[in-house]
């Protein structure tokens, strides 16, 4: 058996404890996958007849069939089959995880880092620490740590979401503003806008997005989940969480933000008209926003999250992003690794999922992927800036300190549910937040899982 300590994997000395415990406290079912995947091995692949050992690979990206097949290309002993699957909870993880429970899995799968946990409580990943422990310094520090549990590594991280402002520089400039550095800013810039067109809006309350909510409290210094001992502790409605909420709630107030669900027709239409003139969104909203308005190409820029303080370059994700596993029961795991390895860090590969929108990449050399160098129809609708650089450093700027919980799907319908509730209503944004604390303390509860009081 192979086993590794935290401080034997490269880039994790940053929190070997928080490391250590995390695997502890995600239920019984997982004690089996330290011991059991420590021990997995490949088969040995059909090396012996001289073909190519054959893979499965389920995503859900479009247009990744171009990455595989520029494996195929370049690789004589491993095969990859690309299965397409639907995105989410009730589509492609359900799938994976009844294949797991058969015996029938495919090979690698990808998966939200926001669902690593999960599967790890179903028993559904192979511990691939002993092919991939190396390559930790590929990765970017916060986006390798969502895949690390007890110091073993569960996944090969691909793309993140990090934050960034999307807005109107042409209505900004007219109006005499600049993009807000501060959310004090941002508040003074929201009346003014207001104030300029009876039908404008600094931006949309998007009450339908929790990933967006999330993003907003992580980027205020939230730590919703954390591990103690061998119990989970939820800290929903913690101080920083209800600061941002507050914050948006005087928004709401003062009629200074359109409550419109983000991405909807009418949402579309206000952005395409100047309506709503800016977006706090992931880096792969830029295909959105030109794809929704082309008609504005060249008005648009791109800056840095606010600021709660001056000086501050605290930022986040949307949703964090995705990674690649080898599920639980794949007869070729090292095989499956190493095609997880070369999918997300090699430089072509990496370039070609940056291309078709997979999210910001996971390595830490952005100065090899070549897509991310000259981009001219995205710079383009930009006015000519180089938009990536705010994401580079946005991404850079994540704490790797936040952690997904077991059952985030419940936490998504659940904090959306509260959070649409209470803009019907009219009742406090920051009680939303309060009722998803209690709600996911009890379904952590109900599935057996420790909480911490």
């Amino acid at each position: 058996m192979n086993r590794f300590t935290t401080r034997e994997l490269p880039a994790m000395s940053h929190s070997p404890s928080s490391s250590r415990r995390r695997l502890g406290v995600l239920g019984a079912a997982v004690a089996a996958v330290v011991l059991l995947s420590s021990c997995a091995a490949s088969d040995g692949g059909d090396s012996a007849s001289g073909e190519p050992v054959e893979i499965t690979f389920q995503s859900w990206v479009p247009n990744i069939d171009r990455a595989v097949d520029a494996f195929n290309e370049s690789h004589d002993d491993i095969n990859v089959t690309l299965e397409t699957i639907t995105a989410g909870p009730d589509g492609g993880y359900a799938k994976m995880l009844s294949a797991v429970q058969a015996g029938n899995p495919a090979d690698v799968a990808q998966l939200g880092y926001d669902s690593i946990p999960d599967f790890l409580v179903a028993d559904a990943l192979e511990d691939i620490t002993e092919y991939t422990a190396d390559s930790a310094d590929l990765f970017t520090e916060w986006q390798w740590e969502t895949g690390v549990f007890d110091g073993q590594v569960y996944s090969v991280p691909q793309a993140s979401g990090p934050l960034g402002q999307f807005y109107r520089k042409d209505i900004f400039d007219s109006l005499g503003l600049s993009h807000p550095t501060t959310w004090d800013e941002y508040y003074e810039a929201a009346k003014v806008i207001r104030a300029s067109d009876p039908n404008r809006y600094i931006a949309a309350f998007a009450f339908n997005q929790a990933p967006w909510m999330i993003g907003l409290a992580q980027q205020g210094g939230a730590e919703w989940f954390a591990t103690e001992g061998d119990s989970w502790k939820v800290a929903i409605d913690d101080e920083e969480t209800l600061k941002v909420a507050n914050f948006w709630q005087k928004l709401i107030d003062e009629d200074l933000v359109k409550i419109v669900a983000d991405m909807s027709s009418e949402w579309n239409a206000d952005v395409q008209n100047g309506n709503i003139v800016s977006w706090i969104s992931g880096s792969w909203a830029a295909g959105i926003v030109s794809g929704t308005a082309p008609d504005t190409a060249g008005n648009w820029a791109v800056g840095a999250m606010p600021q709660w303080s001056d000086g501050e370059t605290a930022s986040a994700t949307w949703a964090g992003g995705s990674a690649s596993v080898v599920l639980k029961g794949s007869k070729h795991p090292k095989e499956a690794a190493e095609f997880a390895l070369w999918l997300n860090s090699d430089p072509e590969s990496v370039s070609i999922l940056t291309s078709i929108g997979a999210g910001w990449p996971a390595i830490r050399d952005l100065d090899s992927v070549a897509s991310l160098q000259d981009d001219p129809e995205v710079f383009a609708f930009f006015g000519g800036q180089n938009i990536w650089d705010v994401f580079a450093e946005s991404d850079a700027a994540v704490a790797a300190t936040w952690q997904w919980p077991p059952l985030s799907s419940t936490l998504f319908a659940d904090l959306t549910d509260n959070v649409k509730a209470a803009v019907e209503n009219k009742t406090p944004i920051a009680d939303a937040f309060v009722a998803t604390q209690a709600d996911m303390v009890a379904a952590l509860e109900g599935r057996g899982i420790s909480v911490a009081k």
